[in-house]
């Protein structure tokens, strides 16, 4: 289970400063301590249900019983802004391996020094990156070169429904395009008075998971070009969606009326999530959502699908978003030798991985996890496994500033829905043009 990325993004943004101090050379002076000597090591995560922190407390034992000479002390709940005020103020009391659900602030984080830099550790251990891990994730834990962190756990995106609503649509299969998203969601829509007794799909980006940034992988697309300046107005994938989007919004209702349905919904996380509870047919979600709606007693056969492509990208149906945790280590770490024997074995380890994914219900984030025998996932939880390893599934690129150009694109996003913005591709110039500054004041 996870923070809302929506929340969770938005918060990292405004918390996470760029630190004074820069890493270089960091990694290498505060890596004097020896690994074999008997040592405690803090570990910051953001963890906080009791399955998610039992199963990290597992894992932390059997990574003790391997390592008797380090003792690691576990603090969970963490946020962003907390691991952020820790990492500037330093001090034998803060982490020395910290974790973050906010794939999309890697850039920050690697520019500003906030992780340190891995190579050193990396090379030393002798770790093969490229036969580790799938090539997505790789990309999502470094920026321009500088690898400050290791994916733990992966999240990939897809597409959930209610097969008994199905059923009594006669719909036979989930849509693989989006035109059949269109028609799948319209048909399952049910109108009561002004509002709905059942809507197929919500397809705002004020919905849940809705954002930009998920909706995006059914489409090929870059976000910037080869100079690092945004392609949101002329890679043409950017403007397709946001057309495609409009119409699904204005066929099933209006953004009005969507959004007045919207605010009856429950809390995201809690068991009265709309999708729980029939109010929505079909939900773009993680793998995560499986588990939470058997939980929270949903008394209809739930399907699981990859989230439809562009009609004319048919072929690549089954690609999805993927996101996950990373973890790295503290640059104020006196003891970073130590922190990196605890960030190879959880990220690398197979036994580690697997438990963990079986403990918390996230996708592997190994290679050698993802086909292991000793997942025990429901069948349906396949579905998002083959998402993880599908060659063109993607994320959203880094960028020195995080995710600062994802809210901005986002905030378009809501505007363009409503009919606030009349031109598209003028509103992608402007939004292009905001970008490009943000992140040069960024450098």
């Amino acid at each position: 289970m996870r923070t809302s990325r929506l929340t969770a993004t938005a918060v990292a943004v405004a918390a996470i400063s760029v630190l004074a101090t820069a890493c270089t050379g960091q990694s290498e002076a505060g890596a004097s301590d020896d690994p074999d000597a008997k040592t405690t090591i803090n570990f910051w995560h953001g963890w906080s249900s009791p399955a998610e922190v039992k199963a990290v407390q597992d894992n932390i034992d059997r990574f003790e019983k391997a390592h008797p000479n380090i003792t690691v002390k576990v603090s969970g709940n963490i946020n962003d802004d907390k691991l952020n005020q820790a990492l500037r103020a330093g001090g034998s009391d803060g982490p020395d391996v910290v974790s973050s659900f906010t794939t999309a602030n890697v850039g920050k984080f690697c520019a500003s020094g906030a992780f340190t830099d891995l190579k050193p550790f990396i090379e030393k251990s002798k770790l093969d990156l490229e036969k580790t891990f799938p090539k997505v994730l790789l990309d999502y834990t470094q920026f321009e070169g500088k690898r400050c962190a290791l994916p733990l756990l992966t999240d990939a995106y897809g597409l959930y429904y209610n097969k008994d609503a199905f059923a009594k649509a006669g719909i036979t299969a989930p849509p693989k395009t989006m035109s059949e998203l269109t028609e799948v969601a319209k048909k399952l829509t049910v109108e009561k008075g002004d509002t709905y007794q059942q809507l197929g799909f919500m397809p705002n980006f004020h919905g849940y998971e809705t954002v930009v940034s998920h909706y995006m992988p059914s489409w090929e697309h870059a976000y910037f070009d080869e100079d690092g300046k945004s392609n949101i107005a002329r890679d043409p994938a950017f403007a397709k969606m946001f057309t495609y989007q409009k119409k699904l919004v204005d066929s099933l209702g209006g953004y009005t009326r969507l959004e007045k349905y919207r605010g009856t919904f429950g809390d995201e996380w809690g068991a009265k999530h709309p999708f729980h509870t029939g109010q929505v047919a079909m939900q773009l979600d993680g793998e995560w959502r499986l588990g939470m709606a058997e939980d929270a007693g949903a008394d209809f056969e739930i399907g699981v699908a990859p989230m439809p492509v562009a009609d004319d990208e048919a072929d690549s149906y089954g690609k999805g978003y993927l996101s996950g945790t990373i973890v790295g280590i503290a640059p104020a770490s006196k003891k970073q030798n130590a922190a990196w024997e605890l960030v190879k074995y959880m990220t690398s380890d197979t036994e580690a991985v697997v438990s963990f994914s079986n403990g918390i219900r996230n996708v592997p984030s190994t290679l050698a996890a993802l086909k292991s025998p000793d997942l025990k996932f429901d069948p349906r939880f396949k579905t998002f496994l083959d998402i993880a390893r599908h060659p063109e599934s993607s994320t959203s690129d880094g960028a020195v500033n995080g995710a600062t150009y994802q809210l901005t694109l986002q905030d378009f996003g809501y505007q363009y829905e409503k009919g606030a913005v009349k031109d598209l591709q003028a509103g992608l110039e402007k939004t292009a043009r905001q970008i490009d500054t943000d992140i040069a004041k960024a450098r």
